[in-house]
C-alpha cells in the first residue's frame, strides 16, 4: 500500500482486519519495514490493524533531496499524513531505533493523535540531547553521529565491499545468530536502491542541523518503552531518566537483548505490544 504526504510516497506493509485499530510501526536506521516482520502477523492475529511504512529515504518510498527534507517536522509529518489518510484521529504508535524518535516526537508535538505510545531502545529526546552533552561514555557510543555529518564519505565507507560496513553494524552489535543470510540479503537490497543510503544518513545530517522545539517537554499519553541492556549505542541509563518525563510510562528490561530488540525477543515483543494496546 502508499500513503501520500504531499509529493512524498509511503510505501507501506499492511496486514490485519480493516476495522481493527489502527497500529503504526517505526523502523529505524539502518533498517526498513523489515524491521517489524516479526512482529506484523502477532499483532494482525490480535484483531489490530498493522501499518508497517518505509520512513521517508528507505527502501522504496520517496527520497527528497537535501538534508533538510528530513527535519523531524517533516518526519512526524509522514506519520499524521498516514492516520489522516486511514480516516484515523488517533492511533498505536510504535518506534524503534530513529522510528522511536519520530514516535517520540509524534506524542509530544501531536499528543491528541496517539492513543498509547510503545518505544524500543531510544530514550525521549531531553534525556538524549543532554547525555550528548554531558555524558563522555554516550558520546563515545555515539561516534557515529559526528562521522555522518561529512559529505558523501559515509555512504562510500557503509557501501563499500557489498556494504560491509553496513552489515558488520548489525551483526556485531547483536547476539550471535539475530540476523540470517536471508536478512542480511533484504538490507543489502534495500541499501541498493538509488540515492537510499544518502537520504537515510541525512536523517543525521537533519538532526544537527534542524533542531526541534518541543512546547512542552512531558509526555501526556500512555506510554510503555522496551530496552535491551546490552545497547552497544545507548546507554541503559536513558530508559530509566526518560520515565520522568512522562505522565504515565512503564519500563521493561531485557537484559540478554541489544539495540535490535524486536528481532531477538520478538514473541516477548509482540506480547507486550499486544498486552499494552488491549488494555
Amino acid at each position: 500500500m502508499t500513503f501520500r504526504n504531499g509529493e512524498i510516497e509511503l510505501h507501506a506493509v499492511v496486514a490485519g482486519p480493516t476495522a481493527g485499530s489502527v497500529v503504526l510501526l517505526l523502523h529505524g536506521f539502518p533498517e526498513f519495514w523489515y524491521s517489524w516482520h516479526k512482529q506484523i502477523d502477532p499483532l494482525a492475529a490480535a484483531g489490530f490493524r498493522v501499518i508497517v511504512p518505509d520512513q521517508r529515504g528507505y527502501n522504496k518510498s520517496s527520497k527528497p533531496r537535501g538534508a533538510a527534507s528530513y527535519k523531524l517536522s517533516d518526519l512526524t509529518s509522514d506519520v499524521l499524513a498516514i492516520a489522516d489518510q486511514l480516516g484515523q484521529q488517533r492511533i498505536f504508535l510504535v518506534g524503534h531505533d530513529w522510528g522511536a524518535a519520530v514516535a517520540w516526537s509524534v506524542a509530544l508535538l501531536h499528543p491528541r493523535r496517539v492513543a498509547k505510545l510503545a518505544i524500543l531502545n531510544v530514550p525521549h529526546p531531553s534525556v538524549m540531547l543532554r547525555y550528548l552533552k554531558t555524558n563522555r561514555r554516550q558520546l563515545r557510543r555515539s561516534w557515529y553521529m559526528f562521522f555522518f555529518q561529512l559529505p558523501w564519505l559515509p555512504e562510500a565507507a557503509f557501501s563499500a565491499f557489498d556494504f560491509r560496513l553496513g552489515v558488520r553494524s548489525l551483526v556485531r552489535s547483536s547476539r550471535s545468530g539475530t540476523f540470517s543470510t536471508e536478512d542480511l540479503a533484504q538490507y543489502r537490497a534495500a541499501w541498493s536502491r538509488p540515492r537510499a543510503l544518502t537520504s537515510m544518513i541525512n536523517w543525521y545530517r537533519a538532526a544537527a542541523h534542524h533542531r526541534t522545539e518541543f512546547p512542552d517537554s512531558t509526555v501526556h499519553v500512555p506510554t510503555r518503552i522496551l530496552w535491551g541492556e546490552r545497547d552497544a549505542f545507548l546507554l541503559s541509563d536513558m530508559a530509566r531518566d526518560s520515565l520522568r518525563y512522562c505522565d504515565s510510562a512503564e519500563l521493561y528490561t531485557f537484559a540478554n537483548a541489544s539495540h535490535w530488540l524486536q528481532h531477538e525477543e520478538p514473541a516477548r515483543v509482540s506480547e507486550l505490544l499486544i498486552d499494552f494496546f488491549s488494555k
